[in-house]
């Protein structure tokens, strides 16, 4: 990664409606809008191009965010009839470029990929049932097309959805900590979107008498939707999973309240707190 530096316009002068985003030098434009402003992002020209496009919700239980990735030669009729159609989502990404150059078979190859990436990556739950075909393309050209999914991928996460940005944090030198009780042995990392507990970890299957409602809730979300399973005398996670909090993932993990900034720890015992806070 390097330092760049990205662009941000408000159409119309609200920073939490209509935002498009561009890294200057690149030929790769985004273009965000909230659903109920589908009408106003319709006069904007490059929402009528050809591109990809990403619809975002929440799943009906709240676990996951929730996607769908399509492709369009007008973006925005594509867009209509999903408006129509599909209920969970409430903001729209349209992706293309600043001059329209991307052909059906350009669209179609970046909704491929980026359907695989995102399924990869897992930190949202994609809603397309039918998957995606891999078009065929010249070699050279789906390595321009690579390129582009690149600054696709940190326009997303610049716009606040970093569907393709991995759970864990890349660097070598990475902290991890440790949440032990008596049935539960987690090992997760302290992240830029919050606190993630590692695929594999285990947590305690009883729940003390005291435990928060939030808690239990939290756990049966998580259960219903498959991040924890029961595995025998144990409940282990599936897929990391990013909480919101270290404490979130603590009392997950413990079946209790729980303050995660004092109970999880690194190799040497010493808190997150001490750590990160003192």
């Amino acid at each position: 990664m390097r330092p760049q530096t990205i662009q941000i316009f408000l159409p119309d002068g609200q920073p939490t409606s209509i935002r498009e985003a561009e890294i200057t030098n690149r030929l790769v434009k985004a273009i965000l809008f909230p659903r109920n402003k589908i009408q106003e992002v319709s006069k904007r020209e490059m929402t009528h191009y050809t591109g990809v496009y990403f619809l975002f919700g929440n799943t009906l239980d709240g676990v996951k965010p929730m996607v769908y990735i399509g492709e369009g030669e007008n973006c925005f009729k594509r867009i209509q009839s999903h408006n129509r159609k599909k209920d969970f989502w409430t903001h729209c990404i349209i992706v293309t470029t600043k001059t329209d150059e991307y052909t059906k078979t350009d669209g179609k190859f970046l909704e491929h990929y980026c359907l695989q990436k995102a399924e990869e990556v897992g930190r949202y739950k994609t809603d397309n049932d039918t998957g995606s075909k891999k078009p065929s393309i010249p070699e050279s050209r789906e390595y321009d097309l690579l390129d582009n999914f690149e600054t696709l991928k940190i326009l997303l996460a610049t716009l606040g959805y970093p569907i393709f940005e991995q759970k864990r944090e890349s660097s070598i030198t990475k902290e991890l900590f440790y949440c032990k009780g008596k049935n539960s042995n987690a090992e997760g990392e302290l992240t830029d979107d919050g606190f993630v507990v590692y695929k594999g970890s285990t947590a305690n299957s009883n729940e003390t008498s005291k435990i928060g409602p939030w808690i239990r809730q939290l756990r049966s979300k998580l259960m219903d939707g498959g991040i924890l399973t029961q595995n025998q005398s144990e409940i282990q996670f599936s897929a990391d999973h990013i909480f919101n909090s270290p404490s979130a993932a603590a009392a997950t993990v413990l079946g209790r309240n729980a303050n995660g900034w004092k109970t999880w720890k690194n190799k040497n015992g010493i808190t997150l707190d001490q750590l990160k806070r003192k």
